[in-house]
């Protein structure tokens, strides 16, 4: 029995070691079964989710297709497909809303191709190509609205939503330098809703594409030379302005030589053309931050300005005393005496002008604290110019209100200085005295010529011509 039991104990250990390779065994299969199982049912949903991913694609992808249609709002075209397309743009716009950051690449090529296709369009020819915008800021003349503006109102929401939430290094191979330049070309449209839709895209575009901005900058300032110096005609002066003035107001100090230079051959010029009434506001906007930014500046501006001045359209000398009025308030005071006696002749012309706006608006200058101040900086040279125009104006100016306001002037000018006032006063009644026997010497020198002219035809006879 004892070696039946020592046999017994020997053989149990080779049977359980039997026992756990088994269960071992059967572990490692049905742990590789399982991973078999599991990769089936990932690789099957992964299949399906991509599958419905190509799906929706491939739907994103036929509706831009559909989009890329144009239409031209003409009575021989369906409404009904026109509806269709418009709703279509609203999905894509909805698409492109929520899908920030992630547009598919081919999506993405399409969608730019598509927005090229409605955009870039020849335009119609002007509607009154004689006209110029003398008009003030709230009438524009050129204004002509697009039929075909439902449609590109979601275009250019789908374009302005695509630079906003994608990357500029991804949209880079999209958006280069044509597409800018085409851009550009569609503020020559007449429809103000479409100019104003561009100036946000094209912001938006020099804001967040910073390795295109020196480019967007010089290809602006090739449509101002444009129309200042050729054509005078552009619908989207004032837009393009109105960009140029967020421009500016980021620039740093002190100025770089390219934008002092924009200002002097750019802005500065912008002041003699025909249609400045239209965008005076944006203009004097860009010119007041040169000026803030660097106030020595506003010598080079203020004499701009004089050279430019208008001779015969009243309108402008009104908006132009007003920008010369607001230029004072930033100039450097160091430039007060260079500049007095030019300012001051032209302010006194004006104050002088029978078109009693102008006079009236020349006359309010004098409230300003800053004007007065530089006056007093150079008040031997300003006052004879100034007090000769006053007292011309009491004299021979037919307003009343006119010389009511230039009496009010006059007080004021006499308490700065009586003393300096009444040695002008004098001044000009010498010089009135001088000239008024100037005149009647010349008068008498025309008497004698004229009784020799006489004395000489009654000495010689008469000629007679035979023909």
């Amino acid at each position: 029995m004892g070696v039946q039991s020592n046999t017994t104990l020997k053989a149990s250990p080779r049977v359980s070691t039997r026992k756990r390779s088994t269960t071992l065994q059967y572990l490692f299969d049905l742990d590789s079964n399982g991973n078999k199982i599991a990769n089936n049912n990932i690789g099957s949903s992964s299949s399906s989710s991509s599958s419905s991913f190509n799906s929706e694609h491939e739907e994103i992808l036929s509706t831009v297709s559909y989009c890329t249609f144009v239409f031209a709002f003409t009575e021989y075209e369906c409404p009904t497909q026109q509806k269709l397309k418009r709703h279509k743009l609203l999905q894509l716009l909805s698409f492109v809303k929520t899908n920030k950051n992630s547009v598919p690449v081919q999506v993405l090529s399409s969608l730019i191709s598509m927005i090229s296709a409605n955009l870039f369009r020849p335009l119609p020819p002007p509607s009154n190509p004689s006209i110029t915008a003398d008009f003030p800021d709230d009438e524009d003349p050129m204004s002509a609205f697009s039929p075909v503006w439902s449609h590109l109102q979601l275009v250019y929401d789908i374009l302005i939503r695509l630079v906003i939430n994608n990357d500029p290094k991804v949209l880079r191979q999209y958006i280069d330098n044509q597409f800018v330049i085409n851009l550009l070309a569609l503020f020559q449209s007449e429809d103000p809703r479409e100019r104003d839709s561009l100036k946000n895209v094209y912001h938006r575009i020099y804001s967040r594409f910073t390795f295109y901005r020196a480019f967007m900058r010089k290809s602006m300032n090739d449509v101002f030379l444009h129309y200042v110096f050729e054509t005078e005609r552009h619908c989207g002066i004032r837009e393009l302005l109105e960009i140029w003035g967020s421009i500016i107001n980021g620039f740093t100090v002190p100025l770089k030589e390219e934008h002092k230079l924009f200002l002097m051959r750019v802005l500065i010029p912008f002041h003699k053309t025909k249609g400045m009434q239209a965008y005076h506001r944006q203009l004097a906007y860009c010119v007041s931050q040169f000026v803030q930014k660097e106030p020595v500046l506003g010598g080079i501006v203020v004499r701009g300005i004089l050279r430019y001045w208008p001779v015969t359209n009243c309108q402008k000398e009104v908006l132009l005393i007003g920008e010369l009025e607001e230029l004072v308030e930033n100039i450097d005071p160091d430039q007060y005496r260079k500049l007095a006696l030019p300012l001051c002749n032209q302010i006194t012309r004006c104050l002088n002008s029978w078109n009693s706006q102008v006079a009236e608006r020349a006359l309010y200058v004098w409230n300003n604290e800053h004007f007065v101040k530089m006056i007093s900086v150079a008040m031997e040279e300003v006052f004879p110019v100034v007090v000769e125009g006053m007292e011309k104006n009491l004299k021979w100016h037919w307003s009343k209100s006119v010389r009511q306001l230039t009496e009010n002037v006059k007080v004021m000018l006499e308490e700065m200085d009586p003393i300096l006032y009444s040695k002008c006063l004098q001044e000009i009644e010498l010089r009135g005295s001088k000239a008024h026997q100037a005149e009647i010497k010349r008068k008498q020198n025309w008497d004698r010529i004229e009784m020799a002219a006489a004395r000489h035809q009654y000495l010689q006879p008469p000629h007679f011509i035979c023909v």
